[in-house]
């Protein structure tokens, strides 16, 4: 009786809960979804730690300011926030639920990738665990930000490729274009992995699919999530191109430092799969197929390398070689003398995780992690709010803010009524603007302008410039717009980001020139 038969196959099929529960707990797929549901529970236990990061802040500003663009990001992350704020109120715990689906969801798709490639049950869970350990991965999991979505999207898009191949069906383009063009109105980079997977595609016989219609269509769609974003900065004045042409974040410490930071950003116990997911896509039959994504990867590396992008930048392309790596190494360890590992290589994968976690993720108090991983942020066991901070920046810029806001409500409400009443702030970041503006709310803080990215597009709105409270800007700058300017504060914390700490805050009067005629003048993209 062959089990092929749809008739002997559906009276076999579960019928009972107790059977589909344990079809589901046996089924090859099930270890991906479980690491997909640990990933999901373990960024929800610490969602509510530490406070809300610096961008976060940002973004839940832009959703109450809806566009088509923004200058430093696409218009995603704001529908997200305004989604976020219609339901939750912009709770710090509600949030964190989008990036922690998204980080499940990345799981599951390292799954997928290896089953499509033809991984068994071993395979798919050794991908699904690799891009679970992935330090990158846990810490861009824990904050509402655009950049676990466009892994996630870079990922899908990879999927699309193997199933492409493997069905060898150029209609799928369609379907590549449909997620480059999510992908970009998420962020800009999977611009990136278009142009890697399509130069692969040109080194590859998948060349013959560009005499068909399906890539080109798939390029169109692909376009028209650009669309939007492009006609926003044209009628703006192309502040994105201006904003990346000044900023500093594109700094990868070159070739050296840029191979290096690749180990951390990955996990080092990683970067046994990722040169086994390359010996898949380079040598032998097996994966010639797919050996565009190989290539992908490879034309990446070189064009992030020559640009000196910052190594994060490199990490969305490895769930591939996470899929493609955990097929080779499931072949090679079902016998023979690197048996050994089959258990063991997992079980270390898994260990440095959650060795690397508390790194990532808002996990340890600040004391604890000051003891037990300050020196990795180069700053040892020093928390006293001097010099640089215990935590790497993605941890740190969620520290300071509520101690900001405090300080800058004592000031503001020291002031007299009428003074009060005509007086508005201004910041010189989006950090200290977004803070002041959302959790200022609750002691009634006035108007926040700021000429930082977006805020200066937001403009002075309603600010009179009679009175104005300012942080961050420096005495001297102040001057040069009022006659008095002194000071009735100072910011300071403990754990947060140096740059944000021992921050003056200025009252000033006596306007020399109006908010109107000095904007311009206040206005830096980076």
């Amino acid at each position: 009786m062959s089990l092929s038969n749809p008739a002997v196959a559906e009276a076999m099929a579960p019928t009972t809960p107790m059977q589909r529960a344990r079809h589901a707990v046996m089924s090859d797929f099930a270890p991906v979804v479980a690491l997909a549901l640990v990933s999901f529970v373990a960024h929800m236990l610490v969602a509510s730690n530490y406070g809300y990061f610096r961008d976060e802040l940002y973004y839940l500003v832009a959703g109450q300011r809806l566009a088509p663009g923004y200058v430093d990001f696409p218009v995603m992350i704001a529908l997200l926030a305004a989604l976020m704020n219609f339901v939750a109120h912009d709770a710090l715990i509600a949030i964190h639920v989008i990036p922690a689906l998204a980080s499940a969801a990345l799981i599951i798709v390292s799954g997928l990738m290896a089953r499509a490639l033809g991984g068994s049950r071993y395979a798919q869970g050794l991908a699904a665990l690799a891009t679970l350990a992935t330090v990158t991965f846990l810490a861009t999991g824990s904050i509402f930000s655009m950049d676990i979505l466009d892994a996630l999207w870079w990922s899908l898009g990879a999927y699309v490729i193997i199933l492409l191949v493997k069905r060898d069906d150029p209609r799928l383009w369609v379907a590549f274009g449909l997620v480059a063009g999510i992908g970009l109105t998420t962020k800009l980079t999977i611009l990136f992995f278009g142009l890697a997977v399509f130069v692969g595609a040109l080194l590859t016989p998948r060349r013959r699919d560009f005499l068909t219609p399906w890539p080109w269509i798939g390029a169109l769609l692909a376009a028209l999530g650009l669309l939007p974003y492009a006609l926003w900065n044209a009628a703006n004045g192309f502040p994105t191109w201006q904003f990346w042409h000044n900023y500093g974040g594109l700094s990868g410490g070159g070739p050296i430092g840029f191979v290096a930071n690749q180990l951390l950003t990955i996990n080092p116990l990683n970067l046994v799969i990722v040169i086994a997911g390359l010996v898949f896509y380079f040598r032998g039959q097996a994966g010639r197929p797919w050996r565009m994504l190989g290539w992908a990867y490879v034309i990446l590396y070189v064009l992030l390398t020559l640009i000196n992008a910052k190594s994060y930048f490199l990490t969305p392309i490895y769930p591939a070689l996470y899929a493609s790596g955990a097929l080779l190494l499931d072949r090679k360890t079902l016998a023979g003398r690197w048996r050994w590992a089959r258990l063991t290589y997992p079980a270390l994968v898994a260990l440095g995780a959650v060795l690397l976690a508390p790194l990532a993720m808002p996990i340890l108090p600040p004391p604890t992690f000051a003891a037990h991983y300050g020196w990795l942020s180069g700053a040892g066991n020093s928390a006293d709010g001097q010099g640089q901070s215990i935590f790497p920046q993605y941890l740190g810029d969620r520290f300071g803010w509520d101690t900001m806001t405090a300080t800058v409500a004592q000031a503001y409400t020291s002031l007299p009524a009428d003074q009060q009443a005509q007086t508005c702030i201004l910041t010189e970041n989006y950090g200290e603007a977004s803070a002041l503006t959302l959790l200022g709310k609750a002691d009634h803080l006035p108007p926040v302008i700021s000429g930082h990215n977006n805020y200066w597009y937001w403009g002075p709105g309603a600010c009179s410039g009679k009175v104005l409270l300012a942080v961050g800007l420096t005495q001297a700058d102040l001057a040069q717009s009022y006659a008095s300017v002194r000071q009735v504060g100072m910011v300071t914390c403990k754990y947060c980001q140096p740059e944000e700490n021992n921050l003056p805050v200025y009252l000033c009067t006596q306007p020399k020139v109006s908010p109107s005629d000095a904007w311009p003048s206040v206005r830096h993209l980076e």
